[in-house]
């Protein structure tokens, strides 16, 4: 960390979610999901939000700009980027793709001479190869921590037979049902809101007959259902909340971010997360964003951003906390935390959620009572196997080694035996020694 003066920006976490895609069904109750593709769309989308980034934070001429950071030519030890691998296939890790063409464009100097005078120029103009972390479920729960969690599963089954959900269905009931007609067999049910609204919404933007047909008005209803349910399944009441697992295993990695950026031998700058919906809804809902702004309280748009600057101030490092609703907001709008005004402490912010973080494989197993997927089937035997070791207590230990030992030896005696290699001696000492002829010889045992 540089020498600094008040309010300048030290780094960014950036939270985005991806862009336009094609049709997507998540199981109502697991959210088990079946794969889709990222859209001419969605890429652009995301290019044009990383263009916009790299207005905000690399413009030496803006407010935002990120001091001692490389503009032109990416500096890879100064951004870090992730991505979700998971039940939408490749369309995060693509979104995270063409958001970091539009951040760090092709750089037009990318050319070498050489020594027989011939000019070569780096491919695509000068494109920017910059490394994307693959997170992948199976083996990291920090982008994805509700995928295979029974307790979150059980938790939306409780939210189904609540009394808000069951009062909800009826209220809707006339309006599912005028919704058949344009859903070509689909369950039509308040559990299935998502996956309804999913499919009205990618039709009325990709099919122009379809788009006829369905009102404006049907189709923000529609949403505002979608919006109840799943603020309804990824939020709970207090933070550490079952239905908060996708905010609890995303912070760690956002606090360690905020660690790096802060930390004067570091030199990140930019630590980038390309992510689903899920983690923003858990996380408006963990700082009491969604609280005061309950436009928030449901699913953001694609390409949708959060940008967590990392500022300095007298009193130490603070955090701003910037939103933009996906392309068609004008620019990011600034959001109290935790019911605060103004910049919130750095400190004040990992306080606030040291207790409730799940920052390990063997914590998410705990707290997802799961003994079998995702690593938890060899943590539960590693555990076995240490309580089965210190329940023999060390004089048995001994004992039983002895044990062992004699017993081996017995075996060894008797394996020589067998074979003939030691024999019995007769009375006289003697054994009689095999001979070609009639006459017997004797040879000394």
């Amino acid at each position: 960390m540089q020498n600094t003066t008040n309010n300048q920006v030290l780094g960014v976490v950036l939270l985005i979610r991806h862009g336009d895609r094609q049709g997507f069904y998540q199981d109502p109750d697991s959210y088990a999901p079946f794969g889709t593709k990222i859209t001419a769309l969605g890429s652009a989308q995301e290019q044009q939000l990383g263009g916009l980034l790299r207005q905000r934070y690399l413009d030496p001429s803006s407010p935002h700009y990120i001091h001692g950071i490389d503009g032109s030519i990416v500096n890879l030890d100064q951004i870090q980027a992730r991505a979700d691998a998971g039940g939408e296939g490749g369309v995060i890790f693509n979104s995270a793709l063409s958001l970091l063409q539009g951040f760090f464009p092709p750089y037009s100097g990318a050319n070498d001479t050489l020594a027989n005078g011939t000019t070569i120029i780096a491919p695509l103009g000068g494109y920017q190869y910059i490394p994307i972390e693959s997170v992948e479920p199976e083996n990291d729960i920090s982008l994805e921590g509700w995928t295979s969690c029974t307790a979150f599963s059980d938790a939306t089954e409780a939210f189904y037979n609540s009394t808000e959900f069951k009062q909800k269905a009826n209220e809707s009931a006339d309006f599912l049902n005028s919704l058949k007609q344009y859903l070509d067999g689909r369950p039509v049910s308040l559990e299935n809101m998502v996956n309804i609204y999913d499919f009205l919404n990618v039709r009325s933007i990709h099919e122009a007959n379809f788009a006829s047909q369905i009102s404006p008005s049907m189709l923000a209803q529609a949403r505002d259902l979608a919006n109840f349910h799943e603020y309804g399944v990824f939020t709970s009441g207090t933070p550490d909340g079952i239905g908060n697992i996708a905010g609890q295993t995303i912070l760690p990695s956002i606090l360690n971010g905020f660690a790096r950026i802060t930390n004067a031998s570091d030199p990140l700058m930019i630590l980038h997360q390309e992510i689903s919906y899920k983690p923003f809804i858990s996380l408006f809902k963990m700082t009491a964003v969604a609280e005061h702004n309950p436009e928030l309280a449901g699913i953001v748009d694609y390409a949708a951003a959060v940008a967590l600057e990392v500022r300095a101030s007298s009193n130490g490092p603070v955090i701003r906390f910037n939103f933009k609703n996906g392309t068609n907001a004008d620019d990011f709008k600034v959001y109290n935390l935790f019911n605060a005004s103004g910049d919130v402490p750095l400190s004040t912010f990992v306080d606030r959620f040291d207790d409730v973080t799940v920052n390990s494989t063997a914590a998410w197993c705990a707290a997802c009572h799961n003994n079998v997927d995702r690593g938890c089937g060899e943590i539960k035997l590693g555990s076995a196997q240490t309580v089965d070791a210190e329940m023999l207590h060390p004089v048995g230990a001994g004992l039983l080694g002895a044990g062992m030992a004699v017993a081996f030896m017995l075996i060894v005696c008797f394996f020589l035996f067998a074979t003939g290699c030691i024999r019995w001696g007769t009375r006289n000492g003697v054994v009689p020694k095999k001979s070609s002829d009639d006459d017997s010889e004797f040879e000394k045992v």
